[in-house]
């Protein structure tokens, strides 16, 4: 069982209606990395917009992704490749850069809300 500073991370930003929305994953973090954002974060609190969720564990997966829900208040720069699925999501896992502790959420341009 991997650590939980040896995990992706879950990706998300706000759309104009002021809903989390999810977007992707991070690809695995090395152990040295993942430790460093696992201390930049905070356990979610009740009430969480992603409570409930299942995930796959990998494109076409049956096998669900086990989460630890943080508090969405971390800025992280990531790469992602282009490749959307049909409702915008990130296809492929992106390329975790550095997190942005200088920005917070409300800095990052919104999303379009979907239906």
């Amino acid at each position: 069982m991997r650590s939980p500073a040896h995990r992706p991370v879950l990706l998300g930003r706000y759309d104009d209606q002021e809903r989390l929305q999810y977007i992707g994953r991070t690809t695995t973090l090395p152990q040295t990395v993942g430790t460093a954002v696992a201390e930049l974060r905070t356990v979610a609190r009740h009430g969480h917009p992603w409570t409930g969720w299942s995930l796959a564990a990998g494109w076409g997966s049956r096998e669900t992704l086990g989460v630890t829900l943080t508090e969405p208040d971390l800025v992280v720069e990531v790469g992602p490749d282009v490749a959307r699925d049909t409702v915008g999501r990130w296809r492929h896992p992106a390329r975790r850069h550095r997190p942005r502790t200088d920005l917070t959420p409300v800095d990052v341009p919104r999303t379009t809300a979907s239906a």
